[in-house]
């Protein structure tokens, strides 16, 4: 009788040897010196975590796992109530842009991080939180449509403005335009001109499309908040821009990092057409969601907003101003980063999502 598992069941010539042919001992490796790891185009080990060269990398991934939360833990019923029967015609067009916008905007990061800039990354403290990067714009990309669904609105319609609306477009297209030096991935980073193309693609990317667009981007749902109106998904924004604070600031300094260690000096030109620009798309964008204003903002607002946070953005990368006098004509909206777990500012509930203790953000 055959024992349970015979060799022959699984194919087995009867001619082959049961034991392994014995191999040469691989030869030993010597190990990681810390001190050999870059942002780029390091020769380190990128498998071995520590030691660290960039302690501050993993602290901030350990700082974004205290951010932890889900849309489905915040409240949406009022919000339900207030888009039905609060708001004017003018803020359901800025509430939903705003939404239609974020949309794709966050698939865009994510895809991003994940598909281009994680596998340039040669030292694992940065990879390993720009994983948790991935995660959180993947999160994001649920929470809006999280508000979508929970709000009845045409999900059809709304993915799509990015693609029928030429001001929402163009700062898609924008985007699209200015990371091709970072998706792309034929030309070595040993290519001083790829290396200068990527430098400057990723600072846009931190800077500019996390840095401004998304830090400003969610203020016009925020002075709806302010007035006691769509709190739950205002709520939900609050979260985003934490973790969205904390991507930039990474962004930042990662891109400092890196002009240091290939002693790399960007094109002032190449960063004045970036500034101009990425403000021209703004400008565009805010005329069009604020084409009528709403009570305590507005389209002149948004835009000034956004120059004087670009102005905070290019002085922590250690460049000059591109818009001096810029004036800090929302100074409410930091504020909204810096949610604790105490009452939130409507003291609707007590929020638990951070799991550790205050979060640093600049």
């Amino acid at each position: 009788m055959k024992s349970a598992l015979q060799f022959d069941d699984w194919n087995v010539p009867a001619t082959a040897s049961l034991a392994a042919t014995p191999q040469p001992a691989a030869a030993a490796l010597a190990p990681v010196d810390a001190e050999q790891k870059r942002v780029v185009n390091g020769q380190a080990d990128i498998n071995q975590l520590a030691p660290f060269k960039y302690p501050w990398a993993w602290s901030f991934f350990l700082n974004a796992n205290r951010n932890h939360w889900t849309p489905l833990e915040i409240s949406m019923a009022q919000d339900v109530h207030d888009y039905q029967h609060r708001l004017t015609p003018a803020e359901r067009h800025v509430f939903e842009n705003v939404l239609a916008y974020l949309t794709t905007s966050d698939i865009l990061a994510m895809r991003n991080i994940g598909l281009a800039v994680m596998e340039k990354m040669s030292a694992p403290e940065l990879q390993i939180y720009q994983a948790r990067q991935v995660y959180e714009e993947a999160l994001h990309t649920w929470t809006y449509q999280h508000c979508i669904e929970t709000l009845g609105l045409d999900q059809s319609e709304i993915y799509n403005r990015y693609r029928v609306v030429p001001e929402i477009h163009g700062k898609i297209a924008l985007a699209n335009r200015r990371l091709h030096g970072v998706l792309q991935s034929g030309r070595p980073l040993t290519d001083r001109d790829a290396l200068h193309e990527f430098a400057l693609a990723y600072l846009f990317f931190a800077a500019v499309f996390e840095g401004c667009w998304f830090y400003n981007g969610f203020s016009p749902v925020f002075a709806l908040q302010r007035r006691g109106l769509m709190k739950g998904a205002a709520e939900q924004l609050q979260y985003i821009m934490r973790d969205e604070v904390l991507h930039c600031a990474f962004g930042i300094r990662v891109v400092r990092q890196l002009l240091e260690e290939e002693n790399l000096r960007l094109d002032p030109q190449a960063l004045r057409q970036m500034w101009d620009e990425a403000e021209t798309a703004e400008a565009a964008y805010a005329s069009y969601i604020l084409r009528e204003p709403i009570l305590g903002y507005n389209a002149a607002l948004h835009i000034e907003q956004f120059r004087y946070v670009a102005n905070r953005r290019a002085r922590q990368l250690g460049m000059s101003e591109p818009f001096p006098g810029a004036a800090n004509v929302l100074p409410w909206l930091d504020e909204q980063a810096n949610l604790r777990k105490e009452k939130n500012f409507f003291e609707t509930r007590v929020t638990e999502y951070q799991t550790g203790g205050a979060l640093a953000w600049e």
